[in-house]
Parts: structure tokens; C-alpha cells; sequence
């Protein structure tokens, strides 16, 4: 089974899309930040976070992947994914901006951040869980889409069950309760993308 999520126009009002209320909770806020606030982000993030491209270990071999990271959170929490460990930088002024707009909405606290920035539809994310022991256990996790419009996808680890949605600039999708123990999701490549995207996911590191 497989079902299609399309946003809305970024010149409506914010609406909201329970994506998934099965086995975990997801649920998308399209145009959630304004499109001209958005559009300062994206280009205040581009210029000032300590991008670094992404590493991986996979059967002893180390990759270094085009798309860039960065981490960022209110400790130098440190955070292992793909074998690599990471150390959290402090907050930026931008960072702790959005951080407040995110906690405003979901009346949660998060004490870290971890970036990604895609230059265009040949940068992607194949299919994982945000499930990392260092992570507090069914937390929530919000994720803010800057740029491009992209493709994303979810799959359910028993049935199988797809469910695809655009993530559009100035989105907001929050995943919640048991979502990445009885889900995966990916970021696919598309040949049709030719705009950056920076994306943004608040979490919270157990203590």
C-alpha cells in the first residue's frame, strides 16, 4: 500500500497533516515558517554554520559523502550515526531563533540540533531510523525544510507500507512517540532538483 501527500500553496495560512497515526505520529505544518523569513534562514545558514561533508564506516570502509552536516546543541553532546562520532558546536543566533519557533509550537524543549544541507536533487538520504542510543526513546523530533521543495518517504519495517509527501520551504514535520521503531524514512535523489535545501532536525540528547 502506498499513499501520496502533496503540500499546499506557500501563500496559505499554515495548515497541518497527520501523515501517520499508526505505530508512531507524524504530523506536517505546511508553510510553517513565512516564505520571506525562510528565505533568510536559508541564506543566513548557508553562510554562517560550520558545515562539514558527511562521513560514514559501512563493511570497514570510510566514505565521505558530498551533502554536508553540522551539529549543534546546548552541550558538546557527543552523537555517533554511520559509525562516526560528533561533537555538538553552540547554538548560532539563527539556530536558537528557529529553535524558539519550533518550541513555541510544539510546547517541547530540545537541547540539540543536527543539519543537513543538500546542494541539489543528486544529494539525498536512503532509508534509516532516527533511533540512536544517545537520543531520549520515542522523543520528538522536528524537522524544518528550507529551500528546495523535496520529495520524502516513510516505510513501515513490518507491512511495508509507503507513504510519500512533499516537504515544501518553511515546512515543519514532526515525528513523534513509537514512529522510529516501527518506521524508516529516506530523502530520495531526483535528477529534477537543481536548488539547494537545508533541513533541520531539533532532538533531544538523553543526559
Amino acid at each position: 500500500m502506498e499513499r501520496t501527500f502533496n503540500s499546499t500553496s506557500s501563500d496559505s495560512p499554515v495548515s497541518s497533516q497527520t501523515i501517520i497515526n499508526k505505530d508512531g505520529l507524524a504530523i506536517y505544518y505546511d508553510s510553517f515558517i513565512p516564505e520571506d523569513k525562510s528565505k533568510i534562514f536559508l541564506l543566513q545558514l548557508s553562510k554562517n554554520i560550520q558545515w562539514k561533508n558527511d562521513e560514514s564506516v559501512m563493511f570497514g570502509k570510510h566514505y565521505i559523502t558530498r551533502r554536508k552536516t553540522a551539529w549543534y546543541g546546548d552541550q558538546p553532546f557527543c552523537y555517533t550515526y554511520s559509525k562516526i562520532k560528533r561533537t555538538a558546536l553552540p547554538w548560532t543566533d539563527e539556530l536558537l531563533e528557529i529553535k524558539r519557533i519550533v518550541e513555541n509550537k510544539e510546547a517541547a524543549e530540545f537541547n540539540s540540533c543536527l543539519l543537513n544541507f543538500y546542494h541539489d536533487g543528486d544529494d539525498g538520504m536512503g532509508w534509516h531510523s532516527d533511533n540512536e542510543k544517545e537520543l531520549e526513546k520515542n522523543g520528538v523530533i522536528a524537522s524544518v525544510s528550507l529551500g528546495a521543495e523535496r520529495k520524502f518517504s516513510f516505510k513501515h519495517k513490518s507491512n511495508k507500507e509507503k507513504i510519500d509527501l512533499i516537504l515544501g520551504c518553511g515546512s515543519l514535520l514532526v515525528m513523534k512517540e513509537q514512529i522510529q521503531t516501527h518506521w524508516v524514512h529516506q530523502l530520495p535523489k531526483s535528477k529534477k532538483i537543481s536548488k539547494p535545501r537545508i533541513n533541520l532536525t531539533f532532538r533531544t540528547i538523553s543526559s
